[in-house]
């Protein structure tokens, strides 16, 4: 099988070739990962946020690097799936950026992104978020880039938060200057218009030039400044994927807190026993078959 990095490339060639977009839900957990495999998804999404308030702390830059590439590695061993990580700001300057990609490399992630936000960092939708100087975070870029070189030639995905922070224009520049030190994608976050969207695509490919290649990643996140658009519209818009960060997880945690409630109120779990995931359906979301010895799934 060819290496994940690969495969993720072809799928977004494929769909940038035919205006489509690459829908890469979120995974919180490798059974999630199986699920959406299950679904008949190609490919997935690690997000900061969601692995960070499952270990029940703020999406801030808390957890560790090693906390980040176990989880990766657990839905990778899982699904199979190519998947894009989140690696916030690199967990530190260049040397921890450089180990960052070859982390992720090793537990299988197919590409991971960086932001240029100050640690600690914030959610990418909310207000006062501060930006590191250009010229610090095409360094960071660059060191991401030649470590890819040696680590499965890693996708590496540039980040900007510059909507929010310095205006659509500082957007648009500092994504140009992330393809020039070598981004393969370009993830502009926070925008907050279907036509902010089209604009954006519009510009960057003015001012990179005709010559530069890279992908576009679109960020579907509910609750925050975007709103919903249709996966086939942003193929239209020229981004070859789009992430669904956290809507998995909301959606989990939506039906455990109201089940939670229902049997505080009810002392029983009878009248909503019909939602349950049953016992043979979540075995055979792990190929799991009582009596007969399970074998770990060979999906590298």
């Amino acid at each position: 099988m060819a290496h994940a990095p690969d495969r993720l490339r072809s799928l977004l060639d494929s769909a940038a070739a035919s205006n489509q977009c690459l829908m890469m839900p979120g995974a919180f957990n490798a059974l999630c990962g199986l699920a959406i495999r299950q679904a008949g998804f190609e490919a997935c999404y690690v997000s900061g946020a969601a692995t960070s308030v499952c270990a029940g702390v703020p999406d801030v830059g808390i957890l560790t690097l090693d906390h980040f590439a176990r989880l990766i590695r657990e839905i990778v061993d899982a699904c199979g799936l190519p998947l894009i990580a989140d690696a916030d700001t690199g967990f530190g300057e260049s040397e921890m950026v450089r180990r960052t990609v070859v982390e992720y490399a090793r537990a299988g992630a197919a590409g991971l992104h960086l932001e240029d936000q100050v640690f600690p960092k914030r959610c990418g939708h909310l207000d006062g978020k501060k930006l590191i100087p250009l010229e610090h975070s095409v360094e960071k870029i660059a060191a991401a880039v030649n470590a890819a070189k040696s680590a499965r030639d890693l996708i590496i995905c540039a980040r900007t938060d510059a909507r929010g922070v310095e205006g659509f224009d500082a957007a648009v520049d500092r994504a140009a200057a992330y393809v020039q030190a070598g981004a393969g994608m370009i993830f502009p976050e926070g925008l907050a218009s279907e036509q902010e969207f089209a604009d954006f695509a519009q510009r960057l490919r003015n001012k990179a030039g005709a010559t530069a290649r890279y992908h576009l990643l679109a960020n579907m996140t509910e609750f925050g400044k975007t709103p919903i658009i249709p996966s086939a519209r942003f193929g239209e818009m020229g981004y070859s994927c789009v992430i669904f960060p956290v809507s998995m997880l909301r959606t989990a945690m939506g039906a455990v807190a109201r089940a939670l409630e229902q049997l505080k109120r009810e002392g029983t779990v009878a009248g909503f026993v019909d939602q349950m995931q049953t016992r043979e359906q979540l075995y055979g979301l792990i190929n799991y078959k009582p009596g007969v010895e399970w074998n770990f799934p060979a999906r590298m």
